[in-house]
C-alpha cells in the first residue's frame, strides 16, 4: 500500500535555490522513503549523502568553504540523510547555501538534529522546518473507506501508524516491529548524549509516563519514584520531547484562582510505542486502559492535523483544583475550543465554570462515532 505524504508537497514548493530545507521526525517514520519520493520527481542532478558515512562527516563538517565546494562540485541540490551525525552540521550548510550560488539543500535529521541548536541560529533566515510523524488518519483517508477505518481503528489504537507498521499483516510482525523501533532506535539514540549516562532511569521515565497517559505528571513524584532530583527529571522530559518521543501539553488558565496552570501533561508521539514501552499488546476488551490509547491517539492525530494543514493553535488542557477539566483546547484565529474525548458516545456538557469563565468558547465532545472530522478533514 502507498500512502502519499501530506508534506511532500508543502517542502517540494520551499526547496529554492539559496533555501535549507530540514525534515525532522523519529527513526522508521518514513523521511528516507519520502526523500526518495521527492527525488523521483527532480529533473536536475543531485548529490545524495548521509550523515552517518564518516567520510561524508568528514568534509561536511569542515566548516571550509573550498573543501564544501570540491565535494558538493556543480551539483545543483545536495540532500544529507540523517545530517545530525555531522559536527556543527547548521554553520556547515549555512557555509554552503550562502557561497555555492543558486544550490539548494535538503537535509533530514532524527532525535539531536536541533537539540543543541545546530540548525537554529546559524541558519535563521535561510530554512524552512518541517515534522514528518507517523503515518496521519489525514493521509490514511485518501486511500481508505470509512468502514476500512472503522474497522482499522482499534489496531491503531494498540500498533500506532508507524509506516512499516501500517502495511504489515500480522499482529506479531506489528509487536516485532515495533520492539525493535523502541529497543534498536530509541534506547539507541538516547543513550548517545552525555546528558543521559543511566539508561534504566530513562525506561523507568517512559513506562512512568506510559502509565499516566491523560494526567497531570508530578515532576517531584517521578524523581521520587526513579530516585534522581527534580532538575535532571526536567532535562530528560525535555529531552525525549526533543527525540520526537513525547509531547508535552500545559494547562490553560488565565490566572483564574480555581484553574490549574503549572502541571503538564504527557502524550507519545505513537500508541504503538507507548505500548511496547510496557509490553503491553492486549486486545481492546482485554485492557483498562482505553480511554488513555483513545486521548492519546486523538490528541495526536490532531496535532499532525494542525501542522500538516497549517492550523496554527497554541494547545492546552484545561483543569480546576476540584477536577473540573476539558481534554483538550485550542486557542487559534482569536477563538477558543474545548474538547472532550471519550470511547464510548455520550451527552457531555462542559462544566459551568468554563462556561462562566469563558462565554464565548466553543465546546465539543470528541468520541468513536464521531471523530473522524476532528482528525481528518481540511477544515479546522
Amino acid at each position: 500500500m502507498k500512502i502519499k505524504r501530506i508534506i511532500q508537497e508543502q517542502i517540494e514548493q520551499r526547496l529554492t535555490p539559496g533555501k535549507v530545507v530540514i525534515l525532522l521526525g523519529p527513526r522508521q517514520v518514513g523521511k528516507t522513503t519520502l526523500l526518495k519520493d521527492i527525488l523521483a520527481k527532480e529533473t536536475s542532478s543531485y548529490l545524495f549523502v548521509s550523515g552517518e558515512d564518516r567520510f561524508v562527516q568528514g568534509w561536511l563538517g569542515s566548516q571550509s568553504i573550498e573543501t564544501l565546494r570540491q565535494n558538493i562540485g556543480k551539483y545543483p541540490l545536495l540532500v544529507v540523510d540523517e545530517a545530525q551525525h555531522v559536527l556543527n552540521i547548521g554553520l556547515n550548510l549555512k557555509l554552503a547555501i550562502d557561497h555555492i550560488p543558486n544550490l539548494r539543500i535538503l537535509a533530514t535529521g532524527s532525535s539531536s538534529f536541533d537539540l543543541s541548536n545546530q540548525t537554529g541560529e546559524p541558519l535563521v533566515g535561510r530554512k524552512w522546518e518541517f515534522e514528518l510523524y507517523p503515518i496521519s488518519q489525514l493521509e490514511l483517508s485518501a486511500t481508505e473507506a470509512p468502514f476500512q477505518t472503522a474497522e482499522l481503528l482499534p489496531q491503531r489504537l494498540i500498533y500506532g501508524s508507524y509506516p512499516e507498521v501500517i502495511t504489515s499483516v500480522g499482529k506479531s510482525d506489528k509487536r516485532e516491529l515495533l520492539n525493535q523501533i523502541v529497543n534498536g532506535y530509541l534506547y539507541k539514540d538516547l543513550l548517545v548524549f552525555e546528558e543521559i549516562r543511566k539508561s534504566k532511569k530513562i525506561i523507568e521515565i517512559l513506562t512512568l509516563l506510559a502509565f499516566q497517559v491523560g494526567n497531570i505528571v508530578s515532576v517531584l513524584e517521578l524523581s521520587r519514584a526513579v530516585g534522581m532530583n527534580t532538575r535532571t527529571i526536567e532535562k530528560y522530559l525535555d529531552l525525549l520531547e526533543k527525540v520526537f518521543v513525547i509531547k508535552r501539553l500545559g494547562g490553560y488558565s488565565k490566572n483564574l484562582r480555581k484553574e490549574i496552570s503549572k502541571g503538564s501533561k504527557y502524550y507519545f508521539w505513537d500508541n504503538g510505542i507507548r505500548n511496547a514501552i510496557i509490553n503491553n499488546f492486549n486486545e481492546l476488551n482485554l485492557r483498562n486502559d482505553v480511554g488513555a490509547l483513545w486521548e492519546n491517539y486523538l490528541i495526536m492525530e490532531r496535532l499532525k492535523k494542525q501542522h500538516y494543514t497549517k492550523i496554527f493553535s497554541n494547545n492546552y488542557f484545561w483543569r480546576t483544583y476540584d477536577q473540573k477539566e476539558i481534554d483538550f483546547v485550542e486557542e487559534r484565529d482569536g477563538g477558543l475550543y474545548g474538547f472532550e474525548l471519550k470511547w464510548s458516545k455520550s451527552s457531555i456538557k462542559p462544566p459551568s465554570i468554563w462556561i462562566e469563565s469563558y462565554p464565548e468558547a466553543r465546546f465539543e465532545s470528541i468520541n468513536k462515532d464521531n471523530y473522524l472530522p476532528f482528525i481528518s478533514e481540511l477544515q479546522p
